[in-house]
């Protein structure tokens, strides 16, 4: 199970990088109009906060599971989610946490 959540993490780092790299492709390296682009309705706007509640909701499990067992490895689960997204940080996270059973 844990090589599963490997092989998902990475799964969740290359799919929707494939997407976000095809757009700068084609509107330049705009942060902010990437932004707009994500609030373009409000179905999108609904799935933007939706991932931002879960990111949020993942560190701070991250966080606390981590100063509680001490086992400060899973704290590379934080950048993961916010530098890629959280289909890569929780996977990657939940393979750390498995490797310290």
């Amino acid at each position: 199970m844990r090589y599963l959540f490997l092989a998902l993490a990475v799964w969740g780092a290359i799919h929707p990088m494939a997407y976000f790299l095809q757009w700068f492709g084609e509107n330049g390296f705009d942060l902010m109009a990437m932004v707009d682009a994500w609030h373009a309705n409000a179905a999108s706007s609904g799935l933007v906060w939706d991932l931002t509640i879960a990111a949020v909701t993942l560190t701070v499990w991250v966080i606390w599971e981590s100063v509680q067992r001490r086992a400060w490895l899973g704290l590379w689960a934080i950048p993961a989610t916010f530098c890629i997204g959280v289909s890569c940080g929780l996977p990657l996270y939940l393979f750390l946490r498995m490797g310290r059973l």
